[in-house]
């Protein structure tokens, strides 16, 4: 077996300092270390031209390394200072909006082109879709506690009870949020520091990550954009229950929220695994209702805790304003068909096609039986017709519904992240419509599955990026595929 070649520039686990010369898709600065021997590329995720940073080499090969950005030495002459507290969750807030928009669509063509094989992609581009806010879009965040805190004058961990985020790239340490980041609620995050101090005046400790023991885990938040409401989700470890006084937390949190806490959930979550929800916790209603209620183009949407729904609900209708837009841009195509929304969760891309359309069958379908039966809730409460939903995989729908057979002429897919398997591409591509209209949130995998769809006949026709996640890397993607 030959010998791997040794990179002679760089050694895994070895720190430096570089400089950031250029952008690539996913949030990856490009830095260049030259030598004599020639020019060798490192990616480190989260950074911005012009940025010196201290980073640690995390992969390597012949070619290039990654490494894993420590700290930002100096900053992009691009930056501009922000009144927002500095979080791992939106590594991008101080660069200008409309320059993270042009980072954002260069990298994203580029991929279509290298990894899709799609050379004439600027000639198909249709629109850059901006988020209606791009500060306090979220809907929900995740607060996490933790034994130990980060020393941000020395730079170092230290002993200390924090409620906010991870350091990046560091598991078991917390960083203290004390006001607000700019992503989620401001009245909320500007009064964190006070409950965590509520939290701290029990005399209970929080998280240790690496001791795998304390009481307080997680506070959880969901807010309504249609109500202005605020769901609050409270997670500990049972052993030290009978010492917390749970109605006494949520009178306290009543007194700073009023009428927007809608509600205050306990889960109890025992497990080691650092999730908020446990696989064999608890949840129970403390005060309130367990659900608030968002508003996506007109129909209503039950939310609970657990519930997958999308972050920024506001930029969300945009999209799907695009999806349907594209669904429906030939009606002549569509009218008496069968549109098959696949992947379709809870339903919401079908449930508005559905409102916007007089004539065409929308057909829902997903894996997952529990999103079917809240698809089926959802559509009941808006009172849309002309709409089914069925939990089925989509290589057997045919077999168990045959009378769909060579009528489904548009399908519109939404996958998770990790996009569509060749198999599964397979089968969709089986069923022979004469259009694909393919929203992502990973572009890499839909690059990817754009030159299996062209292989088939299916070629690009339009393509839109929506900015879902202004301060991050995150972009979305709809195109419009058409059988040639």
């Amino acid at each position: 077996m030959p010998r791997r070649e040794r990179n002679k520039f760089v050694k895994k686990n070895q720190v430096l300092e570089l400089k950031i010369e250029d952008y690539a898709f996913g949030g990856k600065g490009i830095a260049r270390i030259h030598s004599e021997e020639g020019s060798f590329v490192v990616f480190v995720p989260n950074t911005l031209p012009g940025q010196l940073v201290k980073a640690q080499i995390s992969k390597s090969s012949k070619n290039y390394a990654e490494a894993k950005l420590i700290d930002v030495l100096e900053p992009s002459e691009d930056e501009v200072e922000v009144e927002f507290q500095d979080i791992p969750g939106a590594p991008y807030i101080q660069l200008p909006i409309e320059l993270q928009h042009k980072y954002k669509k260069e990298s994203t063509l580029s991929l279509f082109k290298r990894i899709g094989k799609v050379e004439n992609i600027e000639d198909l581009f249709d629109e850059f879709v901006t988020s209606p806010n791009v500060f306090h879009y979220r809907n929900k965040m995740e607060y996490g506690f933790s034994a130990i805190g980060y020393d941000r004058i020395n730079k170092t961990d230290k002993d200390e009870f924090t409620l906010g985020f991870k350091r990046r790239g560091v598991w078991w340490m917390g960083d203290n949020l004390e006001k607000d980041s700019g992503l989620f609620d401001k009245q909320m995050e500007d009064n964190l520091k006070n409950i965590r101090n509520y939290c701290i005046e029990t005399g209970l400790d929080p998280w240790h990550g690496p001791k795998k023991e304390g009481f307080f885990r997680y506070f959880v938040v969901r807010k309504s954009f249609k109500t202005d409401e605020l769901l609050c989700n409270l997670v500990t470890t049972s052993p030290d229950l009978d010492k917390f006084d749970l109605q006494k937390f949520a009178n306290f949190l009543k007194d700073i929220f009023g009428e927007r806490l809608a509600g205050l959930l306990h889960t109890i979550n025992d497990e080691t695994g650092d999730r908020t929800i446990a696989t064999s916790g608890s949840l129970e209603l403390v005060y309130g209702k367990d659900k608030i209620v968002e508003e996506l183009l007109g129909l209503n949407f039950e939310i609970s805790m657990k519930s997958f729904f999308q972050t920024n609900p506001k930029c969300a209708e945009k999209l799907y304003n695009k999806v349907v837009e594209y669904v429906l841009e030939d009606k002549s195509k569509v009218d008496n068909t069968v549109v098959m929304d696949l992947f379709c969760g809870t339903g919401t891309i079908g449930q508005i096609v559905a409102s916007k359309s007089d004539n065409a069958k929308i057909v829902g379908v997903d894996i997952v039986a529990s999103a079917i039966a809240d698809a089926k809730k959802n559509a009941k409460r808006n009172n849309i017709e002309g709409l089914k939903f069925f939990a089925a995989d989509v290589g057997k729908f045919l077999i168990a519904h045959p009378e769909y057979q060579n009528k489904i002429k548009t399908i519109i897919l939404d996958p998770a992240r990790a996009g569509i398997a060749p198999k599964t591409l397979q089968k969709i591509i089986n069923l022979n419509a004469d259009r694909m209209v393919y929203v992502s949130c990973n572009p890499a995998t839909q690059a990817r599955d754009t030159e299996l769809l062209r292989e088939a006949g299916y070629l690009i026709k339009k393509i839109s990026l929506v900015d879902q996640f202004p301060h991050t890397s995150h972009i979305e993607t709809v195109v419009l595929f058409e059988k040639s």
